[in-house]
């Protein structure tokens, strides 16, 4: 069993276009790290919340909500959800928030609301070792959120055209909520997704984003599998639904390379 950090790692997953792998690398990270022995809860804080119904919690089993946590005050540990993996929980999301920006415009401190709620002491309680951000598709007052509650901003680029196109402006997002709220934050890394070693172009845009972005970029690949994209009707995961498919041994090589890396960030 991996030795607890004083307190669970925050993640925030991000990428304000949508279609690149940002919920299912959420997921399924999630319940890789799940499977290495470390605690993950992830919490849900895009309006879609395509994480919660894909890991089996449907909105009618939602009682609260990360719409409850971070505007409404309730506390973490009557928010959070087991689902069906073991050593993995989820704060649902919800349709709800959606309207989060307009209403948080007018709060004292509104950028601080979700990391006071996921720092706060009593979370301790949960015996997590990481939490997982699945941040919504748009830099929006909920993204700059989870970047100021979290300690590092994992990215998904999908190896198809015009991936890079937009990174600027979250890597922009990031400095300014490095600047002004979280001076810790860092990048935790860029994984890309759907790659098709078939195709020309999936090998250019991997070639184009390791020449252009170098370390930042993580040697595992996520393949494009239809395995991946079979489980969430199931409710599970693909290491759950198909444990030995490219997909699931592809997200198990993400989790040890990540971990690998944190080891030596701490060492």
């Amino acid at each position: 069993m991996p030795e607890r950090s004083p307190r669970p790692r925050i993640i925030a997953i991000a990428n304000q276009k949508g279609g690149v792998g940002k919920t299912t690398t959420a997921i399924n990270l999630g319940a890789a790290l799940a499977e290495s022995g470390y605690k993950t809860l992830l919490v849900d804080l895009d309006p879609q919340s395509n994480a919660s119904t894909g890991l089996g919690i449907g909105h009618e089993l939602r009682e609260y909500t990360t719409y409850d946590l971070v505007l409404e005050g309730v506390e973490l540990q009557r928010v959070v959800q087991d689902c069906g993996v073991e050593g993995l929980c989820v704060a649902p999301g919800t349709t709800d928030l959606s309207s989060a920006d307009v209403e948080m415009v007018s709060m004292e401190r509104r950028s601080f609301l979700l990391r006071n709620a996921l720092r706060h002491p009593d979370t301790d309680a949960l015996g997590l070792g990481f939490m997982l951000i699945d941040c919504p598709p748009a830099l929006n007052l909920l993204t700059v959120n989870a970047m100021v509650a979290a300690d590092s901003v994992l990215v998904p680029l999908q190896t198809e055209f015009l991936a890079l196109e937009g990174l600027s402006q979250l890597m922009l997002t990031l400095r300014q909520v490095r600047d002004t709220a979280n001076p810790d934050l860092r990048i935790e890394g860029i994984v890309l997704t759907m790659y098709d070693g078939r195709n020309k172009l999936s090998q250019q845009v991997a070639g184009d984003a390791r020449e252009t972005l170098g370390g930042l970029v993580y040697e595992t690949i996520v393949p494009r599998n239809v395995r991946i994209s079979e489980a969430p009707g199931y409710a599970m995961p693909v290491i759950g639904y198909e444990p030995e498919s490219k997909g699931a041994l592809a997200y198990r090589a993400l989790a040890k390379e990540m971990l690998g890396k944190q080891a030596q960030i701490t060492s």
